[in-house]
Parts: structure tokens; C-alpha cells; sequence
């Protein structure tokens, strides 16, 4: 499939939105008085920032080749 250069553009500034709020997230679960309580929100958040980091490569990628 085939995307425009503001296809990518608006795809990395939306992910990049995410990863801040996910990031946040993550901090503000660890920081709670029992964070072991949040332990599985904690590991999905994770696990969701990999994915959108990994995607965020993958689009800067692209990007570099057009």
C-alpha cells in the first residue's frame, strides 16, 4: 500500500501523541502507593509503547526513502 508523505507525517505526530500519554501512564502507575496492584496495566502499557516505538521506526524509515 502505497502513503503520501502527510500520511506519515500525521501517522508519526499521532503515535508520537500516544507514546507521551502512554509514557505518562506508565509513571503515574509505578508511582502509586501498591504498583504491584497495576502490575498487568502496567506490562500492556509497555508493551504498547514497543509496538508504537517500533512503528515509529518503521514510518521514519519510509519517510527516509521518499
Amino acid at each position: 500500500m502505497e502513503y503520501s508523505r502527510d500520511d506519515l507525517m500525521e501517522a508519526r505526530r499521532q503515535i508520537g501523541s500516544t507514546l507521551h500519554k502512554l509514557r505518562e501512564t506508565v509513571k503515574t502507575l509505578r508511582g502509586k502507593e501498591n504498583p504491584d496492584r497495576y502490575k498487568a496495566q502496567i506490562t500492556l502499557a509497555e508493551r504498547r509503547i514497543r509496538a508504537f516505538e517500533l512503528a515509529n521506526d518503521l514510518i521514519e524509515r519510509e519517510l527516509g526513502r521518499m
